[in-house]
């Protein structure tokens, strides 16, 4: 059975939709269905679908395209802040199935299912009808196939290591502005940056290191796991990555680095694993990254956020939705 993956990904916009795609595009893969990839982007973005059927499509200027793909398809996954409800409704009516990957209850979306995996998803008014089904909350958080299965990090006596990630693009060029902050304030310890296909400032960044700092260039999500395990802290934006640190365990210093990352903030700090530093344009942005770091100091402390991140993040939820979906199917 063919599904199609619409989203978009770009240098500009970041590739937070497709990472979360890809957890749901492994999971139909595992589950004996055919997932393809269409994406509104850019060549950056190749890297990251490598492996996976895909296709580069400006569908927001083409939906008569979009549409013919739709047509060939049985099910049809959008994640989108492109698409307009219009063209939702074009979806719904040509696909046999569609599903909507929503943050914010974003649109009144037509028949289908609505998923959305946050912690505040349940908060969330969304209109009830008989059309629309609805998978909300975090066991339907969606992970990357190399987290669903994953040992717990190992709490350390002694804060050894950082990992400081910003997603693929780093639009706010907040790795600078952190590792800058990192060299001077804990030159001992070791600092573990991440460096994405989208960077801008990578110059920069390396002008910053000091022989303390590893720069890790593009890494795929084994190599971000991997990260992640040999790390004691980590300071992070608020998007995607705030759940992988969780299902690893890695206690975490937080930054909003965009408006849509503050529910998600708010609900992370809420639960007790992230330690809020603030948004990234706050002007004491710096002092509160350190006060935060600070908090971190005691190993009982990070051993209650490792396993706070760890109970609310099974890693299982790409594969839930999958299996709602067989079902559904199954029914009809």
């Amino acid at each position: 059975m063919q599904v199609l993956i619409v989203t978009e990904g770009s240098s500009d916009i970041g590739y937070g939709h497709v990472t979360r795609c890809t957890s749901f595009y492994q999971a139909f893969e595992e589950a004996g269905y055919r997932p393809t990839f269409v994406v509104d982007g850019d060549e950056s973005i190749k890297r990251l679908l490598a492996g996976m059927s895909h296709l580069l499509l400006n569908w927001t200027a083409n939906e008569e395209s979009l549409i013919k793909k739709i047509d060939a398809s049985d099910i049809v996954f959008v994640d989108s802040y492109l698409a307009n409800r219009q063209l939702y409704a074009k979806i719904a009516n040509n696909a046999r199935l569609a599903i909507y990957y929503d943050d914010n209850n974003r649109l009144n979306y037509p028949t289908g299912i609505v998923v959305n995996g946050a912690l505040y998803a349940g908060e969330l008014d969304y209109p009830r009808n008989s059309d629309v089904e609805y998978l909300l909350g975090p066991k339907y958080m969606p992970l990357r196939r190399d987290f669903w299965i994953v040992s717990p990090i190992e709490i350390a006596d002694r804060i050894e290591s950082m990992l400081i990630t910003f997603g693929g693009s780093d639009s706010r060029n907040l790795t600078s502005r952190i590792l800058e902050l990192a060299t001077k304030k804990y030159p001992r310890l070791t600092k573990n940056v991440v460096i994405g296909d989208g960077f801008r400032h990578t110059r920069e960044i390396e002008l910053l290191a000091d022989r303390k700092t590893n720069l890790i260039c593009q890494p795929d999500a084994g190599g971000m796991r991997d990260l992640m395990l040999m790390s004691d802290l980590a300071i992070s934006a608020c998007g995607q990555t705030i759940q992988e640190l969780a299902r690893v365990g890695l206690p975490t210093v937080a930054i909003a680095a965009a408006q849509n990352q503050l529910n998600n903030a708010r609900s992370w700090t809420k639960v007790g694993f992230i330690k809020y530093a603030g948004s990234w344009d706050d002007r004491s942005l710096d002092e509160k990254i350190q006060k935060c770091v600070g908090l971190l100091d005691d190993a009982g402390k990070r051993n209650r956020i490792s396993r706070i991140g760890r109970e609310v993040v099974a890693g299982n939820g790409a594969r839930m939705v999958v299996d709602f979906i067989d079902k559904r199917l199954r029914e009809t």
